[in-house]
């Protein structure tokens, strides 16, 4: 029994009604967009969140976007939001994490939907009062800026990325501001898809609204004490879980291959200090922020550090705030992890978010062992082929890291994505471009009592003029193995057959063929043994 006179088996069902109204969020979101970065790939996130602030249910997307969005309802509800309203931003210094991921929040309130005559039903003085907040984060294919796709690898400032977006009311009274969609839409390629995209996000965080309503009318104010028994027991798991932990200081280094102005290795530096039930991760040492892009908001590190930890504890722990707050993330202002605007951090989101991710893995790796894998391929491999009406946006997937139990997974996303790729038969109807090897790169797993996983091999002709950019690292340092197992392979970028760095953008002609050849992950233990 909660300390709110919920029982086990009611707290549970509850539990699971929440998360389900995230998952068909995320439903009506996929199938109702345009662009296939989102139908095919689905790049996109949903959640719900109490009246204050805390997330209590979400559906199993994105880890960059999830761990990141407390901090964008956070910039909602410092605005007075109102019954009606939908507030849309995608500003990194005001909650966002790069300027492609939008952000809309929807206030729910105890509105007169309520069936009449229920027995959970709440006041009609309840009206205006918010109880919840739905929220969907999509990755749009383009938001404007000096490149199409919006993410330019060499750009020195946020403006150059795309039309910044501070938190902004989109629907007001339940109205559409035409004003405001009308300015975000003048800003960017390609605006009927992008209409439609905005209008998918809208439709997800209304089913949200209206499901929690439903919810309301069969529970009322019990479905108000489940959102605090539902942190509460995770984060009394949580804790449990990482009072397991050996208590000690543990720090591991990475570097970041190049910012895309120069190729210079950009450091991060990791301690990671568990205590009593508790970690705390301190970036100190750590670069400053660098010109380019490469440069990660807090919201990007701290969904890193949630993400490993929620990989070195039970996975069966509810994901909800609860899980965060025994968590505690650090670094200093103006560093590479916590910059300070108009610093450039598209890279940041995609690429540094995963170094991040690989460095505290490192430093747990002593205090968890038996948890923690051989690094994975370690980017996103991030490609995009675009003009002035088309952008064709991928993340690349590559080999995973072996773990103490198996040999790691081949051709997948790994660390701070989650996403699928675009099928061929889609990008092809879709996009000027033809797929001439989409394949698995053979051997590119490292050895090991179990292998790495394979990398994957993805060549396509783009067949109109247009624009290329590539964030990828990987392509200098490779995947390091555990425990006596061998490296995996780097991958390898190329334009017409010549090698090309890792971050770039280029103008390329019709006829043009871009292959990339993703990394393969770690191997685990020493292949000679049996």
């Amino acid at each position: 029994m909660t300390d709110d006179g919920l029982d086990a088996v009611e707290l549970e069902i509850l539990r699971n009604q929440l998360e389900s109204v995230a998952e068909e969020m995320g439903e009506v979101l996929i199938r109702g967009a345009y662009s296939p970065n989102i139908t095919e790939r689905r790049d996109c996130s949903t959640a719900l969140f109490d009246a204050d602030g805390r997330m209590v249910a979400q559906a199993e997307h994105i880890p960059v976007h999830l761990g990141a969005m407390p901090r964008a309802v956070d910039a909602i509800r410092d605005l007075d939001p109102r019954p009606g309203d939908v507030f849309a931003l995608n500003d990194p210094f005001a909650g966002g994490t790069h300027l492609p991921d939008v952000t809309f929040v929807s206030p729910i309130t105890g509105d007169g939907r309520l069936a009449a005559g229920s027995s959970g039903q709440r006041s009609r003085d309840d009206a205006d009062e918010i109880v919840a907040y739905a929220v969907s984060r999509a990755h749009h294919a383009d938001v404007g800026g000096m490149a199409p796709g919006s993410m330019p690898a060499g750009a020195r400032e946020i403006q150059q990325e795309g039309l910044r977006i501070p938190p902004v009311r989109l629907l007001a009274g339940g109205e559409i501001r035409s004003d405001v969609l009308d300015l975000l839409l003048a800003n960017v390629r390609n605006p009927a898809e992008r209409r439609a995209d905005v209008q998918a996000q809208l439709a997800a965080n209304e089913r949200g609204a209206r499901r929690i309503g439903e919810l309301l009318a069969d529970h009322g104010d019990r479905l108000l004490a489940a959102f605090d028994a539902v942190v509460d027991y995770s984060r009394e798991r949580m804790t449990a879980e990482l009072a397991a932990l050996p208590d000690g200081e543990y720090a591991a280094s990475t570097t970041v291959e190049g910012d895309g102005i120069t190729g210079d290795d950009v450091p991060i530096e990791a301690t990671v200090i568990v205590d009593d039930g508790t970690v705390t991760v301190d970036f100190a040492g750590t670069a400053r922020q660098v010109p380019g892009n490469v440069n990660a908001p807090l919201a990007v590190a701290e969904s890193a550090v949630y993400y490993v930890v929620r990989c070195i504890t039970d996975p069966g722990i509810p994901p909800n705030q609860g899980c965060y707050d025994p968590i505690t993330v650090e670094a200093p202002a103006g560093s590479l992890l916590n910059p300070e605007p108009p610093a450039a951090v598209v890279g940041g989101n995609v690429e540094t978010s995963q170094r991040v991710t690989e460095v505290v893995f490192g430093a747990l790796a002593e205090a968890a062992p038996d948890r923690v894998p051989a690094e994975g391929q370690g980017t996103m491999n991030n490609l995009v082929v675009g003009g002035p009406e088309f952008t064709y946006y991928e993340t690349i997937g590559g080999g995973g890291g072996a773990t103490p139990n198996g040999d790691g997974a081949s051709g997948v996303q790994v660390g701070m994505t989650n996403t699928r790729n675009t099928p061929v038969e889609a990008l092809e109807a879709e996009y000027p471009l033809r797929v001439t090897e989409y394949a698995l790169r053979a051997d590119s797993g490292g050895p090991g009592r179990h292998r790495g996983g394979d990398g994957l091999v993805r060549e396509l002709v783009v067949e109109t003029d247009a624009t290329v950019s590539l964030l990828t690292d990987r392509r200098r340092t490779p995947p390091t193995g555990r425990a006596g197992g061998g490296d995996g392979t780097v991958g390898t970028n190329a334009i017409d057959g010549e090698p090309v760095g890792a971050k770039l953008t280029r103008q390329v002609e019709s006829g043009t063929v871009v292959r990339v050849e993703t990394p393969g992950g770690g191997g685990y233990g020493d292949p000679s043994a049996e």
